[in-house]
Parts: structure tokens; C-alpha cells; sequence
């Protein structure tokens, strides 16, 4: 296991207190910057963190900072819903999904990676607005 600093700690803290959102490696900077950590120590931490599984990467949008995300057994798996509109990306703890992943790795020998599978369309706001749009 690789050295562990106080600033890592706090990168990996901070990280794990945010477990539910996606966070951009500005994002955690902002975060620890008043505990003393720079933004070259959390690009830095963040690729330890990656290589050793305690958190996730994910691209949201192509031409847009990667986001990162607690990843440790104890953070429930979900998959994420993607607004084509506003580009927000959710969370969705779906037990009918879980279902559809067991069907297709029992029926299909695929295993999704339900933390990159990524549904797209429009968000509730985003369908109101257009729906409005067309009257």
C-alpha cells in the first residue's frame, strides 16, 4: 500500500463525505484547498485512489472534466441517469435494474458495470420545459 499523508487523507475524506455526488478534481480542490491541499497533490492522489479501487472515474461528457466518486463496497451500486438537455447526471438505486443486470449476465453470460452504464434522456424539469415549449 502506498504512503499515506495527512493531505491524503483529507482528499480521500473529503471524497468519501461527498459519497454521493460526482465530483471534478476542481470540485475536491475548492474542497481541501482551506486544509492546506493543493490542486497538483489531488491530481496526484486521485490516480493512487483510482489504482487502488477506492473510488471511481467517470466521464460525463465527452470535452468535460471526469468526475470521481467513493467507490468502496460499503456505497450502495446504482446506475446513473444522463439529461440530454441540462446534462445533469443522477443516481438510481433500481432494484428492477439489479434484476435486468442478473438477467443478462444468467441468460447472456455479459456482467454489466452498472457504475459506467449511463441511461440517457430528459430529466423531469427538462421534459416540463419542452412539453411547455410545444403549447
Amino acid at each position: 500500500m502506498a504512503y499515506k499523508t495527512r493531505q491524503a487523507q483529507i482528499i480521500f475524506d473529503y471524497i468519501k463525505q461527498n459519497a454521493h455526488s460526482h465530483l471534478t478534481a476542481d470540485d475536491i480542490a475548492d474542497g481541501v484547498r482551506a486544509q492546506g491541499v493543493s490542486k497538483t497533490t489531488v491530481y496526484r492522489q486521485l490516480e493512487r485512489l483510482l489504482n487502488e479501487g477506492k473510488i471511481r472515474k467517470y466521464i460525463p461528457q465527452e470535452g468535460k472534466s471526469a468526475c470521481f466518486q467513493y467507490a468502496e463496497e460499503t456505497c450502495h451500486s446504482h446506475f446513473h441517469l444522463k439529461c440530454t438537455e441540462c446534462n445533469c447526471l443522477f443516481h438510481l438505486e433500481c432494484e428492477y435494474l439489479d434484476e435486468i443486470k442478473s438477467h443478462i449476465l444468467e441468460h447472456h453470460l455479459f456482467d454489466i458495470d452498472n457504475s459506467r452504464t449511463v441511461f440517457y434522456g430528459l430529466c423531469r424539469n427538462c421534459a416540463e420545459k419542452k412539453k411547455g415549449d410545444t403549447k
